[in-house]
């Protein structure tokens, strides 16, 4: 099985696999790492929202991805979300995140959406992780959602809200 499930976390084939839902202001961006450095050095891009809301999803199906419908059901192996955010130097920023586990009609099963995050222009820019892990969700597995991004505070032009980067889903079999 795969490791990580959603393609292209880290914007090394532009948006290729991200369905853009919200391109607000000057839309989605992608900019190469810079201060301050990713946990992980194989990391050299992120996605970039602008002043207007910016949101971006994947839906993986997992028997696409060559998971057994039975051993899903049976199981119910845990599902680990994990996403890395950060603000832009001089601008506060907000975060938005929403994950949610879905059966063979995509209705959900189970999610998880936690509050949005605001951080400041005092934030120091470092990188924040978000991690969330579904258990005992029951069975019907078949689908998982996975959105996130977000915008500035301070509605500039450019690219000083959000940055995303290192975003992953896993399954532990």
């Amino acid at each position: 099985m795969p490791g990580n499930l959603l393609k292209n976390p880290n914007a090394d084939e532009d948006f290729e696999h991200w369905m853009v839902i919200e391109n607000g202001g000057d839309e989605w961006h992608i900019e190469e790492m810079s201060e301050p450095a990713f946990s992980d050095d194989s990391v050299t891009k992120y996605f970039c929202t602008s002043f207007e809301p910016c949101l971006k999803r994947q839906v993986i199906d997992l028997l696409e991805n060559g998971y057994d419908p039975e051993n899903l059901d049976f199981a119910q192996p845990a599902v680990t979300v994990t996403d890395w955010y950060s603000r832009q130097p001089d601008c506060g920023c907000i975060y938005k995140l929403s994950v949610a586990l879905l059966d063979d009609k995509q209705d959900v099963i189970a999610e998880f959406s936690p509050d949005d995050v605001t951080l400041p222009d005092t934030d120091d820019c470092s990188w924040k992780q978000v991690t969330h892990t579904f258990t005992e969700y029951g069975p019907g597995l078949r689908f998982i959602f996975f959105e996130h991004g977000g915008q500035d505070t301070k509605y500039w032009k450019g690219w000083f809200g959000v940055r995303v980067t290192g975003s992953s889903v896993t399954i532990d079999v």
